[in-house]
């Protein structure tokens, strides 16, 4: 265990510091958006921009690890999200902004894809739980971190965008000196969704709305804090909240959904969301400790249903086809992240910051429904389904995980399920 963690020191320290500079970014954004008086319509496109080079980035940057190698993409990345941050404060324009956040949103998704599939080669099966658990600390300590820098700040000059530059720009230097063995050369993954939504329609349709929640939160949450009133550091704890609940939630929903059939924690998951959207929706405007307490409610279930449906999803496919299910789930829920502020921004716009969370109660009260009406056309068989083991993942998805297990070494066939794909119920 000591010598698998000396092994990625330096890895989990960029990443620390690549988190404070996101943590930072996806609040003093959203912040000085609303400062400039921007619509949420507009803020929502300027979020659609960052979603869009997000899901390409899934796509796109393991051919680019394949011709180069982890750590020159890594620093090449981890170069654009310093870049694109800077010119967010230099070209104060929501159009600019759009093609910025487009940038950031490729180069942190590619980041999270060369880490974690370099993690997943430095780790054994004795003790990737341990390893991961740390990791997954260290992107909820560095996010929520970051987010409590705005308050120190001032979002409508400058420093703030340079020290979140300033910040990414150090997070390279701990991997770009590291003297520890790189991972191996790695090998290509397909996806077919219309295969995967044959095999589990129930997964699919759960992952687009898993992206369109996650998307519209984690892209106009911000702008939520704003617009009800609540000053940044009251904003910065809101958001906190809510990896914190999806924190302390996933554990215990990973193990329900191992004992019984996985669409019925679906129905239940839906129905939680759908009411602690409901009461977030009431009491928005209302003290900040209330909000606090539902939005954790919130976060217990917006982000752990995508590692929910993952895990659905490999009960039905064969160990080697583990790659190609997770990389069709990637792509699946990078769709929904583009669409959720799409149709979230202009509903705000016309009927308020509440309405946000409005919306989100219905995107979970189709969940829960599709998975319901799923259950009623086809019986689960735990005879014939063997399920996977869990693996809590991260508060906050990272997204880019299942492409992850497509940056592995070759490995046979019947390996495949032990060493390079574990599922998606990996932390939080």
């Amino acid at each position: 265990m000591l010598a698998s963690l000396a092994s990625i020191l330096s890895l989990m320290l960029s990443t620390l510091l690549m988190m404070v500079a996101f943590g930072l970014q996806s609040y003093v954004v959203p912040v000085r958006a609303v400062a400039e008086g921007w619509s949420t319509q507009t803020i929502s496109m300027i979020a659609t921009g960052y979603t869009i080079g997000f899901t390409l980035s899934c796509v796109v940057t393991p051919k680019f690890v394949l011709l180069v190698g982890h750590v020159r993409v890594f620093v090449a990345l981890i170069t654009l999200l310093a870049i694109a941050i800077l010119l967010c404060a230099l070209a104060v324009d929501w159009r600019a902004w759009m093609l910025f956040r487009g940038i950031s949103g490729f180069a942190i998704s590619g980041s999270y894809l060369i880490i974690e599939s370099w993690l997943n080669e430095r780790v054994t099966n004795e003790n990737r739980g341990s390893v991961f658990s740390i990791y997954l600390i260290t992107t909820m300590v560095g996010t929520i971190g970051g987010q409590y820098l705005v308050p120190l700040g001032d979002p409508s000059n400058t420093s703030l965008f340079i020290l979140c530059g300033i910040i990414f720009s150090v997070a390279l230097l701990p991997t770009a000196l590291t003297s520890s063995p790189l991972p191996a050369p790695p090998t290509q993954a397909r996806f077919n969704v219309p295969a995967l939504y044959r095999r589990s329609p129930v997964a699919v349709v759960g992952a687009f709305l898993a992206g369109a929640l996650s998307g519209a939160w984690l892209n106009l949450g911000g702008v939520f804090t704003q617009r009800t009133g609540l000053s940044t550091a009251e904003g910065a704890t809101l958001l906190a909240s809510v990896l914190i609940g999806s924190a302390l939630s996933q554990i215990p929903i990973g193990r329900a959904s191992d004992r019984m059939d996985r669409r019925l924690v679906m129905v239940a998951c839906g129905a939680v969301g759908t009411v602690s959207c409901l009461v977030m929706a009431m009491v928005s405007g209302g003290p900040a400790a209330l909000l606090y307490v539902v939005a954790a409610f919130v976060g217990s279930v917006i982000f752990p249903i995508y590692a929910l449906n993952v895990a659905h999803a490999n009960d039905r496919a064969q160990p080697d086809e583990y790659v190609e299910v997770s990389s069709g789930m990637m792509i699946v829920y990078g769709f929904g992240t583009i669409s959720g502020p799409l149709m979230v921004g202009p509903i705000m716009d016309r009927f308020g910051p509440g309405s946000l969370f409005a919306v989100l109660a219905v995107y979970f009260a189709l969940y829960g429904a599709y998975a319901a009406w799923r259950i009623s056309r086809r019986e689960e068989n735990d005879g014939l389904v063997a399920k996977t083991d869990f693996q809590a993942m991260a508060a906050q998805p990272l997204g880019a995980d299942a492409a992850a297990a497509a940056l592995q070494p070759d490995a046979p066939a019947e390996d495949v399920l032990e060493d390079t794909t574990t599922p998606e119920w990996r932390q939080p």
